[in-house]
């Protein structure tokens, strides 16, 4: 089947290091900050009518709108049909704080004190009905819910909507916001997060994840349309792929079988050989097992002179959902720049470990190539996203 040329043509995004792309990448080459990964200083009111809209969008979705706005900003005027105009935005847990509040409140004041827009606040697929209905797109507006690969599968399903002449333009990303006491205590109590508060991906010392909360949104677009319009290009998604382990709910399956499947299957996709790619964007959440069998499996895929690699998590934290939106933002960045930036965190090397190229200590510059981001969530779900530059 022919397949049609996507590319990516604005970016938003909200994370812990910076709000905006200028921000976010000061933050991305700056030094990790101490403690959890929430995004301070955050004010949601710009990208509302009102403040009752306010308080009637969960938090995921006031980031997802934010990040949404800031990438039709910088594409500029769309020329695409309303309804060839779609929204696919991902997220692990949606809007977990609406719905922790609201049974505190019926336990505390009874059923009938239960706000009447908790279900429209706390569905995982109010981020992208509110951005559909903010900039009147009328095409597909779904969302992909699968743990910490959320981001990137709607990233690669987005991609194929316009691939395959569905869509002409969409709204594409993922959103979290996780940061309340019932989901803390969960992942403390199955021992996810680092004991210690440090995330490291791939350091031999690394105990688990730092939490992280954010957006990542891009407007991805058909390639002519992108060029009749004059808008400038930031990059091109080239392909994806999703698998499953079927092998455990939150360990990966033994030696990363299954990240290795879904790497070949996005170079499959994308129609590149393993030696084209010259950066990956690692999933790298700090965790034992996570880090060992993506490196394994980028060992596999890629051999000794594999890519350079980075986990930018050791700066914006485990955004869970939105992580791999988040990530893939980080990897046009790269692109633009020249620069990879280093993956904070990381000190000692883990002898058990293949060797990968891990840019560490200071950004690595770089001649921008095909790059790869990878993401691998709860139940054994995987996520590869293959982007070039413009």
């Amino acid at each position: 089947m022919s397949r049609r040329r996507v590319a990516v043509t604005g970016m938003g995004v909200v994370a812990s290091c910076g709000i905006g792309t200028d921000d976010f990448w000061d933050g991305l080459c700056g030094d990790a900050p101490e403690g959890d990964r929430r995004v301070h200083d955050f004010d949601p009111s710009p990208h509302f009518e009102n403040p009752k809209a306010v308080r009637r969008s969960d938090r995921c979705t006031q980031f997802a709108i934010a990040a949404a706005d800031m990438a039709l900003e910088q594409a500029g005027t769309l020329t695409a049909d309303s309804f060839r105009r779609g929204v696919f935005i991902g997220t692990g847990i949606g809007g977990i704080a609406t719905l922790e509040e609201q049974i505190l409140v019926r336990h505390e004041k009874g059923s009938r004190r239960v706000s009447p827009f908790m279900v429209p606040m706390m569905m995982p697929n109010a981020a992208p009905a509110a951005v559909s209905m903010r900039h009147g797109f009328q095409g597909p507006a779904e969302n992909t819910c699968t743990a910490c690969a959320a981001g990137t599968h709607a990233l690669a399903n987005a991609a194929r909507l316009i691939a395959h002449g569905r869509c002409d333009v969409v709204l594409a990303g993922g959103s979290e916001a996780p940061f309340v006491e019932t989901a803390i205590a969960g992942f403390t109590n199955m021992t996810a997060f680092s004991s210690v508060g440090i995330s490291r991906p791939f350091d031999a010392e690394r105990d688990g994840f730092v939490m992280g909360e954010g957006a990542g949104i891009m407007v991805l677009e058909e390639w002519d349309m992108a060029l009749e319009r004059g808008a400038t290009i930031l990059a091109e998604i080239l392909g994806g792929a999703s698998t499953a382990d079927a092998h455990h709910i939150t360990a990966p399956s033994p030696g990363g079988v299954g990240a290795i499947t879904c790497m070949r299957l996005a170079l499959e996709e994308a129609g590149i050989d393993p030696e084209q790619v010259r950066h990956i964007n690692a999933h790298g959440t700090s965790t034992p097992l996570n880090d060992m069998a993506e490196a394994l499996a980028m060992a596999e895929v890629f051999g000794p002179e594999g890519p350079l690699v980075t986990s930018t998590k050791g700066i914006t934290g485990h955004a869970l959902g939105a992580a791999g939106a988040i990530e893939a933002v980080a990897v046009v960045l790269a692109m633009r720049k020249g620069l990879i930036p280093p993956t904070a965190g990381y000190a000692t090397a883990d002898p058990e470990m293949p060797p990968i190229h891990l840019v560490t200590g200071s950004p690595a510059q770089w001649e921008p190539g095909i790059s790869m981001s990878n993401s691998f969530g709860f139940g054994g779900h995987n996520g590869s996203l293959v982007i070039a530059p413009a």
